[in-house]
């Protein structure tokens, strides 16, 4: 992420989210830079959209995208802008960073990936903690947790930035709606790929990933 400058207000948004991508895509996710368009694909959908430099730095190293586009980031010219923009970047699902939408697009694309017999792919959403208390992530949770929707797993960057938070944390958000649901550290990579990987039969499943920002 040291290429990538300019005026970029959401560092906290980006350092946060890095150790979890980085587990994401190196051991978790079934994508493959040379077909990011394959039906097989797992789905990820970055919702925490408005501090995306972890997300480019990823993607470059993972070669999805040149790692030279990464100092143009930000630029009027660049591919690479503020919120990521899925018809300039290779690999990406969706283009967002309006707080509470990337979930629900994620029910959306489980459900989707359902009625056409696609039971393989996995669907990924990358939340912040903050982005919790939009109603429209509550219905989200509510609605999937209700249909079984076991392609959907939610990742939960808590940096403590939430506003109202939750009595026994944001992992019991999801549990009470009948998701699996762990929190871990996250800046432990094992952790991360324990909770990723852990089996949930027929539910949703949740990891909630505490961090401390990095300065």
């Amino acid at each position: 992420m040291s290429q990538m400058t300019g005026d970029e207000k959401h560092g906290p948004a980006a350092t946060s989210t890095l150790d979890v991508l980085w587990v994401l895509y190196d051991r978790v996710l079934r994508v493959d830079p040379a077909h990011p368009g394959d039906p097989a694909r797992d789905r990820f959908l970055l919702s925490k959209g408005h501090g995306p430099m972890a997300y480019y730095a990823v993607l470059a190293a993972k070669g999805f995208v040149p790692q030279e586009w990464l100092t143009g980031f930000g630029a009027y010219d660049s591919p690479l802008g503020h919120h990521p923009d899925r018809m300039l970047v290779p690999g990406v699902e969706i283009g967002s960073g309006s707080l509470g939408h990337g979930l629900g697009l994620g029910v959306g694309t489980a459900l989707g990936l359902r009625a056409q017999g696609l039971t393989d792919p996995g669907v990924w959403v990358l939340v912040g903690d903050a982005e919790m208390d939009e109603g429209s992530n509550h219905e989200a949770v509510q609605f999937a947790g209700a249909v079984g929707l076991d392609r959907l797993h939610v990742v939960a960057v808590d940096n403590a930035s939430a506003t109202y938070g939750w009595r026994g944390g944001l992992a019991s958000r999801f549990a009470a709606e009948g998701w699996s649901a762990v929190t871990v550290d996250g800046r432990d990579h094992e952790a991360l790929y324990e909770a990723f990987t852990a089996p949930h039969p027929g539910r949703p499943h949740a990891v909630v990933a505490q961090v401390e920002p990095k300065s």
